[in-house]
């Protein structure tokens, strides 16, 4: 995947970190005051809580995500994104090496 840049943004030095370090992110808000997180899962298996609906996309490694009520894990290579709506949850995995997204939060 070609790198993805954003340019003429404002990104918070202070790393968003969730598992004992296993999920740390980034914020990055842009230039209309939308916000997005840039980040790394590292092996093992999370529960995330959202209030906006998000956008996942793996730009680097794999995982597979699980919604809200579901039974199925679905993959995601890199390249490839998935939806959450707000005010849900979602189970995210990743078996080996490290997965790389970009979290962009939806109005």
């Amino acid at each position: 995947m070609s790198a993805i840049i954003f340019e003429n943004v404002s990104v918070t030095a202070k790393a968003n970190v969730y598992f004992d370090g296993k999920v740390v992110s980034h914020t990055v808000v842009l230039p209309d005051g939308s916000k997005k997180t840039i980040g790394l899962i590292y092996p093992g298996t999370y529960t995330f809580n959202t209030a906006a609906p998000e956008e996942m996309k793996i730009i680097a490694g794999a995982c597979k995500a699980r919604q809200a009520g579901a039974s199925a894990w679905t993959p995601h290579a890199a390249g490839t994104q998935f939806d959450v709506p707000g005010n849900s949850k979602f189970d995210i995995a990743v078996e080996s090496g490290i997965a790389e997204y970009i979290c962009s939060f939806k109005p």
